[in-house]
C-alpha cells in the first residue's frame, strides 16, 4: 500500500483532508536535476578517468579533454546501445576528477553522467589532500557540502552522491573521520555514501559509524562487495538495509557474479543489489592511457544472458538496473 501524505486542513471539518503529492524524487547529474524515474537502465560504477600520481600532483593540466573525449565516446555509446541511459562516474577528486570532462561527454553521448564529492583514504591514503590528514570531520564536510551547494571548481555542476575509499582491516582514525564526514554530509544533502571498502568487516565498521551518527544504513553502498569471501555476509548486510554493490564484472568472472546474485535472489535481497563493471579507466601520463581501457558491455552481453538461462526474468532485470539506482541514489535524508 502506497504511503499518502495527509495535511489537516484547519478551516475545513475534522473529518475532511487535503492530499499533497508525493514530494518529487530526483537525481543531481553533471547537466543538472533530473527526475529519478529518468535515470533508466544505469550502471553505478564506473570510471571514465583516473590519474594515479597522487593527491600531491594531479591536475588536469595531464590530459587534453579533447582527446579522452574522443577516445572514450565510442565505449560509452556502446553501452548506450544496449540501453544504458545513466552513468555513475566514481572517479574522486585527487584522483582525476574532471567535472567538466564529464559534462562535456554527457553532451556528447546523451547519457546521464553523475559525479560524485568526497575523498578516497584507501591506498595509505595516496589520494588525500594534506588536509584530509588535519582537518577535523565537520570541516571536511562543510568543504563537501560546498560542493553540493554551489557546485565544483567553481563550474556550478553539482555532486549527485558522496565517494569515500578505506583500506581493508579495521577502520584508521582517518579513514573513520572521513566516514563521519560523509554522514555529515549525507544529513545536510541527502546524498548517498559509496564507500570503496571489499571486505564485510570494514564495511559493518562503516555502518556502525553511521549509525553512531544517526544515518540509516540505507544511505551507504558498500562498494566491491565481491571482494568479501563469505557472501553470507552480503545477506546480513542487506538485512540491515545497506546496499550491496557487486561492481567489478568489467574484469570478468561472470559466472561468480551469476552465482551471488543467485543465492541474493534466493534469500529474498535483490532489492537491495546494485551491480555495474568499474570499467573504463583512462590513464593520464601513460604511453597509451587507452591501452588497458575496458569497456562497459559485459553486464549486457555475458551477464543478462547467463542470469536468464538460470531463471532470472525481465521484472528482475528492471530491479537490479532501474529500480534499484533509483531508489539508492534519490536525494533524500536518511536518518535514524
Amino acid at each position: 500500500m502506497k504511503r499518502r501524505h495527509f495535511l489537516k486542513a484547519s478551516l475545513v471539518s475534522t473529518t475532511t483532508y487535503l492530499v499533497l503529492p508525493k514530494p518529487k524524487r530526483k537525481i543531481m547529474t553533471v547537466r543538472g536535476v533530473i527526475a529519478a524515474t529518468d535515470l533508466g537502465k544505469t550502471l553505478i560504477h564506473e570510471h571514465i578517468l583516473v590519474d594515479f600520481i597522487g593527491a600531491d600532483r594531479v591536475s588536469s593540466a595531464r590530459w587534453d579533454r579533447q582527446k579522452v573525449r574522443r577516445a572514450v565516446a565510442p565505449y560509452l555509446l556502446e553501452a548506450r546501445e544496449r540501453g544504458i541511459q545513466s552513468f555513475f562516474d566514481c572517479t574522486p577528486a585527487f584522483l582525476g576528477r574532471d567535472v567538466r570532462l564529464l559534462r562535456e561527454i554527457s553532451e556528447d553521448t546523451g547519457l546521464n553522467i553523475i559525479t560524485n564529492t568526497g575523498y578516497y583514504g584507501a591506498v595509505t591514503n595516496k589520494y588525500l589532500p594534506e588536509w584530509a590528514l588535519t582537518e577535523s570531520d565537520k570541516q571536511l564536510a562543510i568543504r563537501w557540502i560546498r560542493e553540493c551547494e554551489e557546485g565544483i571548481d567553481g563550474t556550478g555542476i553539482r555532486p549527485g552522491f558522496i565517494k569515500i575509499g578505506v583500506d581493508s582491516g579495521s577502520l584508521s582514525e582517518v579513514h573513520q573521520k572521513l566516514v563521519r564526514a560523509a554522514a555529515l554530509t549525507h544529513l545536510a544533502t541527502g546524498l548517498t555514501l559509496c564507500s570503496h571498502t571489499g571486505p564485510a568487516r570494514t564495511a559493518f565498521e562503516e555502518m556502525e559509524v553511521l549509525k553512531q551518527m544517526g544515518v540509516e544504513a540505507s544511505a551507504f553502498v558498500w562498494v566491491h562487495a565481491q571482494n568479501e569471501a563469505d557472501k553470507s555476509h552480503c545477506t546480513t548486510a542487506a538485512r540491515r538495509g545497506a546496499w550491496v554493490s557487486l561492481d567489478g564484472i568489467g574484469w570478468g568472472e561472470v559466472e561468480k557474479y551469476a552465482s551471488w546474485l543467485t543465492e541474493l535472489k534466493s534469500q529474498g535481497q535483490l532489492h537491495k543489489v546494485l551491480i555495474s563493471h568499474d570499467a573504463g579507466w583512462y590513464r593520464p601520463g601513460e604511453t597509451d592511457p587507452m591501452e588497458k581501457f575496458v569497456g562497459y558491455t559485459n553486464l549486457s552481453d555475458k551477464l543478462l544472458p547467463l542470469l536468464k538461462a538460470k531463471g532470472f526474468s525481465e521484472t528482475d532485470f528492471d530491479q537490479l538496473l532501474r529500480k534499484n539506482p533509483a531508489e539508492a541514489f534519490t536525494i533524500r535524508v536518511r536518518k535514524l
